[in-house]
Parts: C-alpha cells; structure tokens; sequence
C-alpha cells in the first residue's frame, strides 16, 4: 500500500476541481453545506472519480440501519492516531458525500466513509476497502430503501466477491450474519443487540430462527451465532485477547456502546492500538446535533435523532432510565420516507405515565399512534413552541430525520 493517495489523472483533478467550486458556491449563497452537490458535479463530469480517489489510500466503509454517523465519527477518531483522515461522517453517506470528502482531502492516507447501506455494493466495488463494517439491518424507510431481506443478500453477495478486505460484523444481527458468513475474513462483535424483530426467519432458508438466551441459530441450515472476536459488557469490551477495557464514553446509551466497541474492531483491523483507540472515542460528545443539548426559557432540551423502529426502541430505553418529559417529532419528506406505518413497530408503551407532547408536520399520525399505546398526550406541531410548553427542567426530544435537522437548524438560529 502506498503511503499517500495516487496522483489523480488529469479529467480527475478538473472534476474535483470543478465540483469543490461547485460546493463553496453552494455555502456562500446559502443553498446548503455543499456535502453532495460538490461530488455531484464532480462524479457528472468522471463517473470513475470516486474509485480515482480512493486509490493510494487504506479505506474502512461503515454501513447499517442504525448508528453509522455515530460509528464512522468514532472510527475516524480513532483511526486519526495513524494519520490524515479523510471522512464524511456529517451523514452525507452517498457516492456524492464520498467523493466530496476525499477531494477536501485529498492527501489524507485513510479515509472514514459512511456508506447508505443501499449504495454499499456500489461503493465498495469502486473503493476496495480494507475494512468494511456492518452494524446492523432492520427496516427503515420502505418506500425508498426497500424489504430488509433484499438489503441483506445485496451486501451478501458485495461482501463475498470482496477480495483483501477485513469485515466486522455484528454477530448478535441475524441478518448481518447472514450477509459476512460467506466473507474472506470476518471478525466478529457481540454488540447485544435486542432488536429482533426483522430476523424471525433465516434470510437464507426461510425456516424459524431460535433464540436461547444470548445466542440462535437457524432451525433450517448451519447459520447461527459465530463466536464472538470481541465483546460488549456493560460499560466496558473484551478484545479478542481476552483483555478488559473500559468504555467511559461521553455519549449515552447501550447502543453507543456497542458502536464504540465496532469501531474498536475496526480500528484494530487497521492496526490501531484498542487502547489508544478508546481513549480517542471517549472524546466523542456531539455527533452532528445529536445529543446536543439546549437551553430555551427555562428548559434543558436534549435532542435525540430516531428514525424507524429498532432506532426508536434503543432511543427510548435511553430516555427511560431519566423519565423526563418528552416531545416527540415527526416529519414524513421524502428523505425520511413517507410511510409512516413503522410508527405501529415502535414501542411508545414505555412512555406511558410521563407528559409526552407529539409535534411535527405528521404529529396527528404520531398523536393516533399514542392513543392505542395508552400514553397520554397532548399535540403542538411546532416543536419549539411544545418545549416551551414543557415544565422547566430537563426535557427530552426525540426527532426523525427532517424534524431533527430542521429542529437543530432553528435552534442554532436562536442561539
């Protein structure tokens, strides 16, 4: 591998060119934060721009439903520790995103890329990783994204053909076993994964999956739970030297945890120190807005991103353990996908008892769901103006996509 990225041929360089023109444009007339539009142009003017720039470079790709933002920051943290890193961990995680990342630095010797999981076979075909990280799969907008099971044989059958490449999956995910079993290399994370809901039945035979405790396997044909590499505890991983390291992590929640403990895995794969990794994870405090608390009129707001169902059930066991009152947004725009049926999937009946306000453009669809959950509510569509209705104190915001965007957007207006 060479130490620094290729020269890139000349079409190349006028594409990247062009296209980061195309972004700094963008930010100065206030059309957005040129994330896509600068690869955009650049992949319009050389399709092959994308594979240009990855070449010369050591390139870990993280996909899933759930947590890539969150992981890919963490794994850039860490893997900073060698060198240069080149990443798009803001969530602009389509070959646009990727190709506008690499050309912002374009002497960066590794490069970070979230990766949608729908882009993944495509993106990985064009940058050959060395490290390909599966988190997990479950449903998540139907209308755009697809069936899960048509996800998993996609990255089945990506992984498979990937040659060199190291790929850390998470084994307590039926599906994303399903996806590595057949892969050149894998390492395995016990993550402690409690959303099963999408894997009732193997992706491969179609026969009953059976649980016993921590582990399952298919009633059907040889898939089952492979021994872990590494392993989540409370609070704390086991590397596959057996050794303990404590967590201590900045962000909440036992699904962070298990996102710090793949990028710890992945990291490592690159040749990373876990220590060194983990204190460089510690540091991880805000991802994006998420997390980000903020103070308006009395009120302690910290707003929360979920957006399908296993998101939701994690997220609202977090805000769970406080019991703090919490307004609940929902947007159905195209980014966030306009079915909105996967409200019925999520688990609102751990809300009951507390003062809960349903907010957003589809607040009267979250409102409906609300009632069969016997969660007592009342709805103010703009989320601003349903904090300001809270108690003060601690309040708990728990947005979907285009809400938590906007949402942070306003809040950053007023400050």
């Amino acid at each position: 591998m060479n130490d620094s990225p290729a020269r890139l041929p000349l079409r190349t360089a006028a594409a990247v060119k062009l296209g980061n023109l195309s972004s700094t444009l963008s930010q100065k007339m206030g059309l957005g934060a040129g994330g896509m539009i600068g690869g955009r142009v650049a992949l319009k003017l050389d399709p092959q721009a994308l594979n240009r720039l990855t070449q010369g470079r050591r390139v870990a790709v993280v996909t899933g439903t759930n947590g890539k933002t969150t992981s890919t920051m963490m794994l850039a943290r860490a893997v900073s520790a060698l060198g240069e890193v080149a990443t798009n961990h803001s969530g602009a995680n389509m070959p646009d995103g990727h190709v506008t990342a690499l050309s912002k630095q374009p002497d960066a010797p590794y490069a970070v890329l979230e990766c949608d999981e729908g882009y993944f076979p495509a993106v990985a075909g064009a940058s050959n990783p060395a490290v390909a990280v599966i988190l997990n799969l479950s449903r998540d907008q139907l209308d755009r994204v697809g069936e899960v099971r048509t996800i998993e044989r996609s990255l089945r059958d990506t992984v498979t053909a990937l040659k060199d490449c190291t790929v850390v999956a998470n084994c307590d995910d039926v599906m994303v076993t399903s996806a590595a079993w057949n892969a050149q290399k894998v390492v395995w994370v016990a993550t402690g994964t409690g959303w099963h809901h999408d894997s009732a039945s193997c992706p491969r035979c179609g026969n009953p999956i059976q649980w016993q405790g921590e582990h399952w396997h298919c009633t059907g044909c040889d898939l089952a739970r492979p021994h872990p590499n590494w392993i989540t505890t409370d609070e704390a991983m086991i590397t596959p030297e057996h050794h303990k390291v404590e967590l201590r992590l900045t962000l909440p929640g036992k699904f962070n945890q298990a996102n710090a403990v793949m990028a710890s895995a992945a990291a490592y794969a690159l040749g990373v120190p876990t220590e060194e990794a983990v204190r460089r994870l510690r540091g991880v405090s805000n991802v994006s807005g998420r997390y980000r608390t903020i103070q308006r009129n009395g009120r302690s707001a910290r707003l929360l991103l979920s957006k399908n169902p296993a998101g939701w059930s994690e997220t609202l066991t977090v805000v769970k353990e406080a019991n703090h009152p919490a307004v609940l947004v929902i947007n159905a725009q195209e980014a966030d996908g306009r079915d909105l049926s996967w409200l019925w999937d999520v688990p609102f009946e751990r809300m009951q008892g507390r003062t809960v306000i349903a907010s957003g453009e589809r607040a009267t669809d979250l409102a409906v769901r609300l009632t069969y959950a016997e969660v007592e509510h009342t709805i103010v569509p703009d989320p601003l103006k349903a904090i300001d209705q809270m108690p003060p104190g601690a309040v708990e915001v728990i947005a979907n996509y285009t809400a938590f965007r906007d949402l942070n957007a306003r809040a950053a207006a007023d400050e």
